[in-house]
Formats: C-alpha cells, sequence, structure tokens
C-alpha cells in the first residue's frame, strides 16, 4: 500500500512540476507584448500615430501608458506582485483599446476589420488581465515564494 502512495505522490510531483511551467511559459507569453510594445510608447512616431488618433494630452498620455505597460508586464513575468501588476495592465488596455481601435468610426472596409482584430485583440489580453488580478501569479512566482 505505501509503495502505490509512493507512486501517486511521486506522480503528483511531476504533474505539480509542468503545471508550474505551464504557467510560467504562460506569463512569459502574456507579458511579452506589454513588455516589447511598452518600450515603442517613448518614441516620437508613436506619440505622433496617437495624436492623429485624438488621445488628449498625447505627450503625457502615451509614456505614461508606456509605464504602465512595461510596469505591469514585468511584474507578471516575474510573478511579483501580480494581480497589482495584471490591474496596471487593465488601466492601461482600457483606455487604448477604446481610444486607439475604433473600428467603429472606420470607413474603409479593411482598415476597419484591422482595427476590429486590434480591438478584440485587446479585449482578449484584457480578460487575461482580470484573470491575474483574481487567481495572481501561480506557482514558480516571487508571490508563492514570498506566501511561503
Amino acid at each position: 500500500m505505501a509503495t502505490n502512495s509512493m507512486a501517486i505522490s511521486h506522480g503528483a510531483e511531476a504533474t505539480s512540476f509542468w503545471q508550474g511551467a505551464v504557467v510560467v511559459l504562460g506569463r512569459f507569453f502574456f507579458a511579452l507584448i506589454f513588455l516589447m510594445a511598452g518600450a515603442n510608447h517613448f518614441n516620437s512616431q508613436t506619440i505622433a500615430y496617437a495624436a492623429s488618433a485624438g488621445v488628449p494630452l498625447v505627450s503625457i498620455a502615451v509614456p505614461l501608458s508606456g509605464v504602465l505597460s512595461i510596469a505591469g508586464g514585468l511584474s507578471i513575468l516575474l510573478g511579483y506582485r501580480a494581480k497589482l501588476g495584471a490591474w496596471l495592465i487593465v488601466i492601461f488596455l482600457v483606455p487604448v483599446t477604446l481610444m486607439m481601435h475604433k473600428f467603429w468610426t472606420v470607413t474603409d472596409p479593411m482598415m476597419a476589420q484591422i482595427q476590429m482584430i486590434l480591438f478584440m485583440k485587446n479585449v482578449a489580453m484584457l480578460g487575461g488581465a482580470l484573470l491575474i488580478s483574481q487567481l495572481g501569479a501561480g506557482p514558480f512566482s516571487l508571490d508563492a515564494r514570498r506566501s511561503r
């Protein structure tokens, strides 16, 4: 009986490791877009594009959104205060999605389709951020290590 118990325990440890590895990979892939895109929020072309879309206070709003994106992305990637980092991503995504991807105002059908795809991509990432804001970073994170 003890032998079967060990085999189950050993199998559970292996499953736990692989589940943790998948969570880390998921955090990496989720954070990657915010880290890469956030860095672009400090260049003049991104600021000019946002200005052409009618973003108010563009010279402040765009770099601030870059800070939110990078801080939230790093927080989620490292699993350090990931719930707070996820809320930073939510604060980033809501205005960016509504201001930059107004597919309902675009008259060219192809551009409207592209903007709708980008809008829905952001909505999907918003859903992921909301999940992280409630469930946290999971295993193999600084948050998990801190709670031990």
